[in-house]
């Protein structure tokens, strides 16, 4: 791989707690052959490929070096010069990553969110740099079949933490689903938001939306509506329990290979559970997944249920090893997680 040196330029550093410039040397060449993202759900951990792509030249910018693409050409595996340390940076045009990166600036740290380490800009573009993950919850459940209650609670009450504290903040996060949220150590303990790229900042206390926007699987009824706004806090509750439904069970509530039949399954909001759940987690899922988005729990009643309480989870303590599985259940294969857009254009 070739290193290509250009001329200095001036940077602005954004770090956690502090805020300066300086010069670097960009050594550039972010050539990569044209990619595109698969949403199907039988994607693994976001690891990069054995082989990296030939045609791509390690940059150095700054401190780090951009190696090989995780996503296109705006997602790369990073690694820190001096420290060897593994990150991942996403490339912005330099005149719009304020508005890209706007909701991580209003919102402030939270440790089931991730955070911005850095960031670096150039004369075209900016240089985001994030904590490394560990692989995605959707890959994880699908790998597992489902997840023993103990454990999925655990997991579960840092997913809502995330959620709460963009609720609380005025984020909207519209389009939540399992694989938005990746592991932040090796050992699958803690989970954490990977991005708030997505998120809606909402001006005041009004949540109302009006924009269609979410994953097939996830969507809520009122979402389905064709005209009319909806409250976007509660439509990001039943995608919560979309979630925690196939966490427990190893499958989607709602689920067809034909985008209308999907809808109209969401429409009427029946679903089944099975019997071996505790009742507690039965309660759960039920007082989330109604039609009527008044009658959901909000975010942060989520957190108050006595269900993280029985499973130990209510400090979202680290998860435990997991036994023996119950009747196998499969996450669907077929292509449940890509945009809305083709459906309500």
């Amino acid at each position: 791989m070739n290193l290509q040196r250009s001329t200095p330029i001036n940077i602005s550093r954004y770090g956690r707690s502090r805020h300066k410039s300086h010069d670097f040397e960009e050594l550039s060449c972010l050539r990569t052959t044209e990619s595109s993202q698969s949403f199907s759900p039988n994607l693994g951990s976001p690891s990069p490929p054995e082989t990296p792509d030939s045609s791509h030249c390690i940059s150095r910018i700054g401190d780090y070096l951009l190696l090989e693409p995780l996503e296109g050409d705006h997602v790369f595996r990073a690694a820190h010069l001096h420290s060897g340390e593994e990150l991942v940076c996403k490339v912005f045009d330099v005149g719009r990553y304020q508005e890209s990166l706007a909701a991580y600036f209003a919102l402030g740290q939270h440790q089931h969110i991730n955070q911005i380490l850095e960031i670096l800009l150039g004369d075209t573009r900016a240089y985001v740099f994030f904590e490394r993950s560990y692989g995605d919850m959707h890959s994880f459940v699908r790998t597992s079949k489902k997840l023993r209650e103990d454990e999925a609670a655990r997991l579960f009450y840092q997913i809502a933490s995330a959620v709460a504290h963009c609720h609380d903040n005025g984020l909207v996060l519209r389009d939540l689903k399992l694989r938005k949220f990746v592991f932040k150590s090796e050992d699958r303990s803690l989970v954490k938001l990977e991005s708030l790229e997505d998120t809606y900042i909402l001006d005041g206390h009004d949540d109302s939306l009006s924009d269609k926007h979410g994953c097939p699987a996830y969507v809520s009824p009122e979402i389905l509506n064709a005209n009319g706004s909806y409250s976007g806090k509660a439509a990001d509750v039943w995608s919560l329990g979309v979630m925690l439904y196939t966490i427990l069970v190893g499958r989607y509530p709602f689920h067809d290979i034909e985008p209308g039949s999907l809808f109209s399954k969401i429409r009427r909001g029946h679903f089944n559970i099975p019997e071996a759940l505790t009742p507690k987690a039965k309660c759960l899922i039920r007082s989330i997944l109604r039609r009527e988005p008044t009658e959901r729990l909000t975010s942060r009643e989520i957190l108050e249920h006595p269900w993280f309480a029985s499973s130990g989870a209510a400090g979202g303590a680290v998860a435990h090893g997991r036994g023996e599985r119950e009747q196998e259940q499969m996450v669907p294969e077929v292509n449940m997680e890509e945009e809305l857009e083709q459906f309500f254009s």
